[in-house]
This record gives C-alpha cells, structure tokens and sequence, in this order.
C-alpha cells in the first residue's frame, strides 16, 4: 500500500482517465487496509467526474462505505441516487431498507424489502440471495414488533428456498412457541427436523425440554457459531489490586424491564466502602422511573451502545473492572463477543437466561443449592455461585396500585380464580391440558391467563375448545404499568406456574403481593426457579415434581375453604419477616461472595 499514490489515482479519476473496472480495485485494496474514509473519497470522486454504466455500483457501493462509517444521512441518498438510475437493482433497496431500520422507520424500511419479495427472481442467484436476506430481515423486524404471524410466513418463505438455515429456524421455533402453536416442533416442507432441533437456541429450548444436557448442547451450540476462538483475552487473569472492588453490571435491560425491576434495589445497597459500581448499557431510554432510578444507583453509568463489541471490551477494560456481572446470557439484545474478549479477569452471569450460556468466557452463575442441586452442576458450562437463601434479588420498593374489583378485570363476580401471567411462550401443550383437567375438576373456575398477542390468545381458546372446556372459562388480560400489573395480584386465588419453564420475575411478584404460587420442579434451571423462591418462603407444600401431583394440589387448594387464604397470611409474614425479600440481607451475601472470589485471584 505504501508503494500507491493514491493521490495521483484520485488525481487521474478527477482527469477522466480511470476506467471504473480500476477503481473498483483500488477501492477494495484500500477496503482490505480499512481506509474506508479514502473508499469514500474514490467513488465520490468518480461520480462527480464521470458519468457511464457503472454509475448505480459506485453509487451502491459508496452506500455501503457511509453506512459502514456511520454516516447514515450519506448512505441513504446513495442508496436512492443508485435506484434512481437502476430501478430493478435489487441490492440497494435491500440496504436502504436496513437504513431506514436504523432510523427508526420500520414501514419504510419493510416497504424495501416487500418490493424484492416481489420483484426479486430466486432463479437468479444474486437476486436469489438479496431476495432471502429481505425475507429474513422482515421476519426478524416483525418479531420484534410483535407481528408474529406475518414474520412466521416470511421465515417459512425463506426456508422454502434455502431449508438449511439455523439462525432462521431457531426463530422461526421461537415464533411458534410465542403464538401457543403446537406441536412447536413441525418442520416446514423440505426442512430436516433434526436441523431444526439443533439449529433451537437456548432460550426457545428452555420451554421446551427439561433435559439439562440439550440445554447445554443448544447453548455451546450457539456459542460454536457465533464466537469466534481467537479473539484476544484483554484482562490480566491475576486481576489487579483495588482498594474498592469495582463491579461491573453489563445489560440491555436497565429500563422498564424484569431485570431492571428485580435488580434496582441491588444496585442502590452495595457497600460504597468495599465496592465501586459500574452500569456498561445499551438499553434503550424509555423515559421510564425505573430506568431513571438505576441509572442514578451507579457510581459510573456509561453507555455504550454506539460502540461495537471490540471497543465495547476494551472500554470496560480500561476501567480495570475487578468482576463483570453479565444480564444477558443468551437472550435478545445480548453482546456475547464483548465477553468473549474477556475484559475482566472474573465474569458471571446472572437472571437474563435461566439456563447455562455456554461460554467459555463466563466463569460463574449465581444459583442457590435448589435451583441448581450440586449433581446437575455438571451440565453447566459456568461454576455455580451458591447463595445461602436465595438466587434471586428483590425489589422492596415496587410501587402498586389499588387492588382492581374482579369487575374492573372482566372476571366474573363469583367462582375460584386460576391465574398464571407468565408470558405465552412459556406456556406448552402438556401444561394446558392440565390446566384444562382442573378447570373439569373444579366446577365454576376459570383460568386468568396474559394476552400476549392476539394469535397465541386464538390460539388457546381454540385448544381449550379442543380439550371439552368451555372457551369463555379462559380471561384474557392486557399488559399494564408495572403497578397496575401488581395490584392485579390481589385478585385471583391461585397462580399455576408453568413447566419447563417457571415464572420467575413473576413469581416474584406473585409471593411479594401475596398469592399462592404452585409449581411444578424438574431439573433444569427454569424449571426450578419458583421452587428456590417457594423454599426460601417456607412454603415447600407448593412444589410439586409431577403433573398429576400438580394437578391434584391445585384442586385440593382450590375446593377446601380457606386453605388459600391460609397461605395469603404466611406470605404476609414472609414479606414483614422473612429471608425471600430480606434484600440487604441478599446483598451482604453475595457482596460476601464476591469479596471471596476477588481475593482468590489476586
């Protein structure tokens, strides 16, 4: 690269005497030397000295250079100047649509890639692959605005042309369990149904199997795939020597979020005169008290959502962080190649998944002895971290309404209430159709369950048809304010946990506002989150380890007077008295641990 002078080449575009074929390969010698800010500089020069057949690429691929630097403004009139002259040139609309993502336009940025759906020809391999890619993008940006049945067809669109697709098919699971359609598992023509299994990521798996060793082979799964082995480790493994020690908690989730809400008061109790504690977020700014109140609870609050992965590592490592508390895991929003450059010598995870990550580059999960037993820590990729109470944190400070009528919740005025509000995803065909027994059981019952979207609500009325119940028995509910959805729990007279996937955050809540919650416990981490909670309550008469004990506590509870009540009383004493919500008592505990952890390294 030293022997070029690229200014001479600039001088000869500027002179008309470089034909394009040229530029293009002097434009990707300076690509390979990442002198992108020169790219630019070639093919803005080209354009506004020459005028040929291959003006729509230079105006293409200038778009791509801008957008790549950030310069979203300058990418977007590239990518329309190289339509402008190409009407049918599908790759700028594909981009251009990304561009309008970027900017917060989701229509406009589906009008693009609709366009290539249907003008873009699968016969032709370049537009057959733009033609995927739009598919793919519109399904994954209907997910995330909840438009599950339009993104379900997309992806199957996609499959239909490419079959061998994990990213696309652990989506496309993930579709299915959120809309209750079951079988989950029904692979789509042409689709090998053992591709789909493998391809399941570790958050839709835990819905769907209570095996910890498929837990484990779907995380390392992932992490196989998108981790690269030969980033550089940053942080020195000996650690360093800190008067305080600094705590980093690292996540997407400080706003209105079950993380945030779990979290908020941990983060305000930690002890100054031993701890200094950083928030490292890309969350988005909700304008939420909440997030308002985390925020503030830092003693350095950086966010870093405009950095990529690598600066993302190195910034926390300038920081010297003592030990990175990950929120993620392996859910939406998650930065696993941060990680993977390990940026401090000691990283945990902790509530994002409920279920091992399957990195290398996490070193411990915080668990107490119920929620992962010592004979199952071998189907952990992390050491687990055990609490003496209790795993999870409490918020003592959640704000909540005034207790609704069953009126105000469109219940009717008489009958036992059966409520779960866990989200729909976590709700499979095994466990509806025990709900669905104890609805027969218990004469005048109904079932209260969260309206997540409207198929999964279609979806569940049309089961309960199937399973002999009358579908006006089910009550739907729509999302709330935080404390609109805590005064709800003054309402019902039971929660059904789900299985394999257990309430956690809502839970929580459940016990904190005083209502019974009966579970059902395997082996798994999810599995067994309610029980943790349920054994630091003292209430282990709600723990059940099989759908026929499960289903017989729940009519017992539901037809013997007072028995429910009963528990409402014990659950006031546990919220005044006991170890569940004792959350200074939490954190001495696990400021204890980490103290032990540091120590250890040095």
């Amino acid at each position: 690269m030293k022997d070029v002078d690229y200014a001479g080449i600039v001088n000869l575009i500027w002179q008309r005497k470089l034909e394009f074929p040229q530029v293009l390969n002097y434009a990707n010698q300076l690509e390979a030397a990442r002198l992108t800010g020169l790219v630019a500089v070639l093919y803005q020069t080209w354009l506004k000295r020459n005028r040929s057949a291959y003006d729509h690429f230079a105006w293409f691929n200038l778009g791509v250079t801008l957008f790549g630097e950030g310069d979203i403004a300058g990418a977007r009139e590239a990518y329309e100047q190289a339509i402008r002259l190409a009407p049918n040139f599908v790759q700028p609309r594909f981009n251009l649509g990304l561009v309008h993502e970027r900017l917060g336009q989701p229509d406009a940025a589906t009008e693009q890639w609709l366009w290539i759906e249907e003008h873009a020809s699968p016969e032709k391999p370049d537009e057959r692959a733009i033609l995927i890619a739009a598919l793919n993008s519109r399904g994954r940006l209907g997910e995330s605005r909840k438009q599950y049945a339009d993104a379900q067809a997309c992806l199957e669109r996609s499959l239909s042309l490419d079959p061998n697709q994990p990213d696309v098919l652990h989506h496309w699971v993930f579709l299915r369990e959120k809309q209750c359609l079951w079988p989950v598992y029904s692979a789509p023509a042409g689709v090998d149904p053992e591709l789909m299994q493998r391809s399941t990521s570790v958050l839709a798996m835990i819905s769907l199997s209570d095996d910890p060793a498929e837990q484990l082979a779907a995380a390392m799964n992932y992490a196989r795939r998108k981790i690269p082995a030969d980033l550089p480790v940053l942080a020195p493994a000996e650690g360093y020597r800190h008067d305080r020690i600094r705590i980093g908690y690292c996540s997407s989730d400080f706003c209105l979020h079950p993380v945030a809400m779990l979290t908020a008061e941990l983060f305000e109790l930690h002890d100054r005169d031993k701890f200094e504690v950083y928030g490292f977020c890309w969350s988005p700014d909700d304008g939420s008290s909440l997030r308002q109140r985390v925020v503030k609870a830092f003693d350095h609050y950086i966010r870093i959502d405009a950095l990529d992965d690598a600066a993302s590592a190195q910034l926390i490592r300038e920081h010297e962080i003592d030990i990175l508390i990950d929120l993620h895991g392996q859910t939406r929003g998650a930065r696993t190649q941060m990680l993977a450059y390990r940026p401090a010598p000691i990283q945990i995870t902790y509530l994002g998944l409920p279920a091992t990550t399957g990195l290398p580059c996490i070193d411990y999960v915080i668990a107490d002895r119920f929620l992962i037993p010592e004979e199952e820590a071998k189907h952990y990729s992390e050491t687990p971290l055990y609490m003496p109470d209790v795993y999870q944190v409490s918020d003592r400070k959640r704000l909540c309404s005034p207790a609704p009528t069953r009126k105000a919740c469109g219940l009717p005025p008489e009958g036992f209430v059966f409520c779960s509000f866990n989200n729909n995803y976590k709700y499979t065909a095994e466990v509806f159709d025990v709900w669905m027994n104890i609805l027969r059981r218990v004469p005048g019952s109904v079932l209260w369950l969260l309206s997540d979207n409207p198929w999964s609500e279609g979806n569940l009325r049309r089961e309960a048809s199937a399973r002999g119940i009358d579908e006006g028995r089910i009550f739907f509910s729509e999302r709330v304010a935080p404390e609109h959805y805590l005064a709800r729990y003054a309402v019902p007279d039971l929660f059904l946990d789900t299985f394999p996937f257990n309430a956690g955050t809502t839970a929580n809540d459940a016990l904190w506002m005083g209502l019974p919650v009966l579970t059902r416990s395997g082996r798994c981490f999810a599995s067994r989150m309610a029980g943790a909670l349920l054994t630091a309550a003292g209430l282990p008469e709600l723990i059940t380890y099989d759908f026929q004990a499960y289903e017989d506590r729940a009519v017992e509870l539901a037809t013997t007077s007072g028995a429910c009540l009963r528990l409402r009383e014990r659950l006031e004493e546990v919220r005044d008295k006991g170890i569940l919500f004792d959350t200074p008592r939490f954190v001495r505990n696990l400021e204890q641990r980490l103290i032990e952890l540091n120590a250890a390294r040095r």
